[in-house]
């Protein structure tokens, strides 16, 4: 496994396409409501991406079809934006994307509720995101990367919920998805040991159900199995010799 470390240089162009893709998120965020349709959403965000000079880079990733994945309700990640797929009041959505800045990938994702949502799904959102912030605890030079994963599935054990496993963190910087994987559930294996200079990407997925989980027919969009409620946060962060950076944050 060869993890890239960055040059300073290398950080700063993380850090701006980062910086540029939070500010996407908080216009994306505002625009949130009933009755807006999932391909509104990409468009908007295909849109905000290019202005700032970049490209989309899941568009076209692997044969994806969007700019944003925007998945509803019961789907956990790459759902496909659809025209004739509108937000309702009580929905929770989650977008997930990434940009590319002078040849250096950012990625990021929130879980969104429309207008009014229960107190269950509140729950599973704000639980989702606190368990990255317990995760990034542990993202410091000298731990080992169980340390992160370990983390974020003893805060979400008592909560019942399931941990998505199909689908994990990863490295980034120059491609996408880098090395390492960063599993959001309890490892045996230690895993590679933390170096300043790495930029790594922490995202749980959580149901609030169990944690299976099944492709649709279009090959992407990936959905509970039992039709229970998910809820995804990402950010893309550096790891320092102290505190991690969150790069994606706004």
């Amino acid at each position: 496994m060869a993890i890239a470390i960055k040059t300073e240089r290398e950080i700063l162009l993380m850090r701006e396409s980062c910086r540029l893709l939070a500010d996407v998120f908080q216009n994306l965020e505002k625009a949130i409501r009933p009755g807006i349709s999932t391909m509104e959403i990409n468009i908007l965000g295909d849109q905000l991406i290019r202005q700032h000079g970049c490209i989309p880079n899941f568009f076209h990733y692997n044969g994806y079809p969007a700019s944003i994945c925007v998945s509803v309700n019961d789907e956990v990640v790459h759902g496909i934006p659809r025209k004739n797929h509108f937000l309702k009041e009580g929905d929770i959505v989650s977008l997930d994307a990434g940009l590319i800045y002078q040849g250096y990938h950012s990625d990021m994702a929130r879980t969104f509720g429309v207008g009014q949502i229960s107190a269950e799904a509140k729950q599973l959102i704000d639980a989702t995101r606190q368990s990255f912030f317990e995760g990034i605890k542990k993202a410091r030079a000298g731990n080992h990367l169980h340390e992160i994963s370990n983390a974020i599935d003893a805060y979400i054990k008592p909560f019942g919920y399931g941990i998505v496993r199909e689908l994990v963190g990863h490295g980034i910087g120059t491609k996408l998805h880098e090395d390492p994987q960063v599993p959001n559930f309890a490892q045996i294996k230690r895993g590679p040991k933390l170096r300043a200079g790495m930029t790594i990407c922490i995202e749980p997925m959580i149901n609030m159900g169990r944690a299976d989980v099944e492709w649709l027919d279009d090959d992407w969009t990936v959905v509970t199995e039992d039709g229970s409620w998910s809820a995804h946060y990402e950010n893309t962060i550096l790891i320092t010799e102290g505190d991690p950076e969150i790069l994606t944050l706004y």
